[in-house]
């Protein structure tokens, strides 16, 4: 089961998740559409996530070129 946190500080998404097991990370937009990204090591997850990262640049400067798609929680 994902365990989301909520995101307040990104006008992008509204949650995000982190497997370690499956290095994959999660995110939540707006519209309640859900996305995974796919090949994130922990020191991934922790650039994403780190306060005062864009998530919105993260996500197109980095997991856009990795393997993702639509999570159908």
């Amino acid at each position: 089961m994902i365990e989301w946190t909520p995101v307040t500080s990104s006008k992008r998404i509204v949650a995000e998740a982190y497997d370690p097991e499956t290095e994959t990370i999660y995110v939540r937009f707006p519209n309640g559409v859900e996305w995974y990204y796919a090949a994130c090591p922990p020191h991934v997850w922790e650039e994403f996530s780190a306060p005062g990262q864009s998530r919105g640049q993260y996500i197109e400067r980095i997991l856009n070129f990795k393997p993702h798609g639509r999570h159908a929680g």
